[in-house]
């Protein structure tokens, strides 16, 4: 049974070869991806995050993408526009930590709530931060306002010795 199944599908496969049904493949004549490379056993995985262009931190248990969330936050409220899109990140965010301490899953690491109020504090006061001045504002005033350049205790000592 199984040498006339097999003598079929190569009399289809000899008869699309005859037909010209495999001309024109995409990657014909070009080496296989990733021949000569040792075995990975994440191999599926890697190219799937690759080819659909995903960040790798969705591999990450919730603990630590929560984590790595919280470090983040300067980061992602500094473009907001207004004080309550900052609150409303920072409880979306305060929500999921909380949900995630409440039925915790995965490796137990510390994750405490955001302070909405000090997010908010060091968003304002980026915000009120001068914009950085260019070179040459710069040079104008290092040359207005001489100043006398102390060296430290340790560079004194260390030339004396």
């Amino acid at each position: 049974m199984t040498e006339a199944w097999e003598a079929a599908v190569e009399a289809q496969i000899q008869g699309a070869v005859q037909r010209g049904e495999f001309d024109d493949l995409p990657g014909m004549g070009k080496p296989i991806p990733g021949r000569g490379a040792p075995y990975d056993e994440s191999w599926w995985i890697k190219s799937f995050l690759e080819r659909e262009a995903l960040p790798s931190d969705l591999l990450l248990p919730t603990s630590l993408q929560l984590r790595r969330r919280v470090e983040q936050v300067p980061d992602e409220v500094r473009d907001l526009p207004t004080e309550q899109s900052v609150r409303d990140f920072v409880g979306q965010l305060n929500a999921q930590i909380v949900a995630w301490l409440r039925n915790p899953d995965g490796p137990r690491v510390a994750v405490r709530p955001v302070n909405a109020d000090e997010v908010v504090r060091r968003w304002r006061a980026e915000r009120a931060r001068p914009e950085v001045t260019t070179p040459a504002v710069e040079l104008v005033t290092a040359v207005a306002s001489p100043r006398r350049t102390r060296r430290s205790f340790w560079l004194r000592w260390r030339r004396q010795g």
